[in-house]
Formats: C-alpha cells, sequence, structure tokens
C-alpha cells in the first residue's frame, strides 16, 4: 500500500507539473497577438493571462469529466497507467517548446492516455466512440471554425471601419483587444486546465478515494495554481511563433484572432470538448490574415505547426506506451 500510495503522489505531482509546462507552453499561444502588436507589455500579458487563466480553471468542469470517463475505460486506469499518460504529455510538450512548435498540450495528454492504455489493457481499453466525437471531430473542425469565425469577423470589421479616421479606429481596437486577449486568456484557463483535473480525478477513482469521478475542489484549486505558475514563467518561443510569423499583426487583427478564437473554446468548453488553444488560435490568426488575401499570411509557418499537430497524439501515445512498459518492468 505505501508503493501505491506514493505512486498516487507522483501522479499528483507529475499531474500538477504537467500544468504548469501547460502554462508556458500553451498559454504564450493565448497573450501572443496582444504582445505583438505592443497593446500590452509582455510582463502585463503574463501577469493577466495568469490571473484569467485561475479564473477559467474554477468555473466547470465539463472537460475533467471527459478526460476522467471519456478517454479509456475507467477500470483500465491504475495509478500507473494515468502516470504514463502524464509523463507522455509531457514529453512531448517539452519537445515541441524547445524547438518552438506551438503543438497541443491537450492532445498530447489524451495521446500519453491512448498509448498508455492500449499498452495495459489492448485497444479495446480505448473508447473509441467517445475519442471520435469529443477529440478527432474537434481535432479537425474547432481550428476550421477559428478559421471561419476570424475570416468572417475581419471581413466585417473591414467594411464597418473603411471610412473611419485610422488614428481614432487603431486606438478602439488597442483597448478592445484588452479584453479580446483577456477573454482568451479565460477560455484558455476553463479549457485547457481541465485537462490535469481530469487526469487526477481519474487516479484518484482508480485509487478508490472517490465514489464517482468528479472533480473535487482542492483538484481544481491546485491545478488553477499550476496553470498561473506555469504562465508566469511565459513562453517566449512559441509566442514569436504565433505572434510574428504568420501575419504582420496590428490590434485590429489582434481583436479579431482573440476574438474568433475565444468564442470557439468556450463553445468547446461547453460541450465538455479537449480542444486545443493552439489550434484554434492559429486557425484564428490565419483566416483574420487570408481576409486579405492568401499571400497576407506566411503558409510554410502553416505545414511546420500541422505537422506537428499530427504527430501529436500518436507521438505521445508512443512516449505513453514506452512509459507504461518501463514502469511495469519496475515492479510498478
Amino acid at each position: 500500500m505505501g508503493s501505491v500510495g506514493a505512486l498516487l503522489v507522483l501522479i499528483v505531482v507529475a499531474a500538477l507539473v504537467f500544468d504548469y509546462i501547460n502554462g508556458f507552453h500553451d498559454t504564450a499561444n493565448a497573450i501572443a497577438t496582444v504582445v505583438s502588436t505592443r497593446v500590452l507589455t509582455p510582463l502585463q500579458a503574463i501577469l493577466m493571462a495568469a490571473t484569467l487563466n485561475f479564473a477559467g480553471a474554477l468555473i466547470a468542469s465539463n472537460v475533467a469529466h471527459t478526460i476522467a470517463e471519456g478517454i479509456i475505460v475507467t477500470s483500465v486506469a491504475t495509478e500507473t497507467v494515468v502516470l504514463a499518460a502524464v509523463v507522455g504529455g509531457i514529453v512531448w510538450n517539452l519537445i515541441t517548446w524547445v524547438y518552438g512548435i506551438p503543438s497541443s498540450s491537450s492532445h498530447a495528454l489524451i495521446g500519453g492516455l491512448i498509448g498508455a492504455g492500449a499498452a495495459a489493457a489492448g485497444l479495446d481499453a480505448v473508447q473509441w466512440h467517445g475519442l471520435v466525437d469529443k477529440v478527432l471531430i474537434p481535432l479537425v473542425s474547432s481550428p476550421i471554425a477559428g478559421f471561419i469565425v476570424g475570416n468572417l469577423l475581419m471581413r466585417l470589421i473591414t467594411r464597418y471601419f473603411q471610412n473611419a479616421n485610422p488614428h481614432r479606429a487603431g486606438q478602439t481596437f488597442r483597448h478592445l483587444q484588452r479584453l479580446s486577449s483577456a477573454t482568451m486568456a479565460f477560455a484558455h484557463g476553463q479549457n485547457d486546465a481541465q485537462k490535469s483535473m481530469g487526469v487526477i480525478t481519474l487516479a484518484l477513482f482508480a485509487h478508490k478515494l472517490i465514489k464517482t469521478p468528479d472533480v473535487p475542489v482542492w483538484v481544481i484549486l491546485a491545478c488553477a495554481t499550476a496553470m498561473a505558475l506555469g504562465t508566469s514563467a511565459g513562453g517566449w518561443r512559441i509566442i514569436r511563433t504565433m505572434g510574428h510569423r504568420i501575419m504582420r499583426m496590428e490590434p485590429v487583427n489582434g481583436f479579431a484572432a482573440e476574438t474568433s478564437g475565444a468564442a470557439v473554446i468556450l463553445t468547446a468548453s461547453y460541450f465538455g470538448m479537449p480542444v486545443s488553444t493552439t489550434h484554434v488560435l492559429a486557425g484564428s490568426i490565419f483566416g483574420v490574415g487570408t481576409s486579405k488575401g492568401l499571400r497576407t499570411v506566411r503558409w510554410t509557418v502553416a505545414q511546420r505547426m500541422v505537422v506537428a499537430w499530427v504527430l501529436t497524439i500518436p507521438a505521445a501515445a508512443t512516449i505513453g506506451g514506452l512509459t507504461y512498459g518501463l514502469l511495469h518492468l519496475t515492479g510498478l
């Protein structure tokens, strides 16, 4: 029992480390546009995002329920499986962070769960119906939705403000982008912090410390705090990719991209879909950019990002499966 208890503690710590890494990995995406347009300084943006990530994480737990119940069969989710899944997500996040590739922390964790669960009990351990409905369909549709909404919103703004005084319009959108970036940070906290909540809840349920896979209050507070601390660490490599390399950003572009991205993420959170801030915001930025023509954005960046997105779930699943095998060999 002592070793199992220690393993549970290790899972909680690893999940909080994942949330911390998620904070400086994915939250960089939430503040990239407002930093690149110089509406907020990096320090102001980080403090704002940390506060609103914390607030967003406290609001709902629909996504956490999906992670805890909808990816792998709960009877398979032993402490070893959950720990291997978190390690898979952490390792892939760090690899992509080192190279400045804006991949998805969300799908890294889900890939880790799939790989560890399959290594433990075969492919039947994966709830394929839930995986398709809650993960794979949103994986494809959420960046497309961001692209469409961002493109339409930018076209509407351009049409409505085409005769406006440029200086006055610019000042208006500088103020509006403060609001849109705050909304984006809140949306990120509401969706992304819940992944680790779901993992810890899954481990507690497997350990029979809770009777139902409902997220305890202390788990919500711990995960929200870990993400806020991670956000304060910053993720400058990824900020440069999202904020500068896709297109030249002005406050009006940042407002349109963040508003579109936040709308998609908040909708997904309501339906318990663990989408990626990275995917959605990138889709929104490309949508905003292409409203003025296809040559406005740098498509080579898009190709690199798509490769990372496609690789994330299989790569994290492989790492999760190998980690489970190593833990199993050690007797854990």
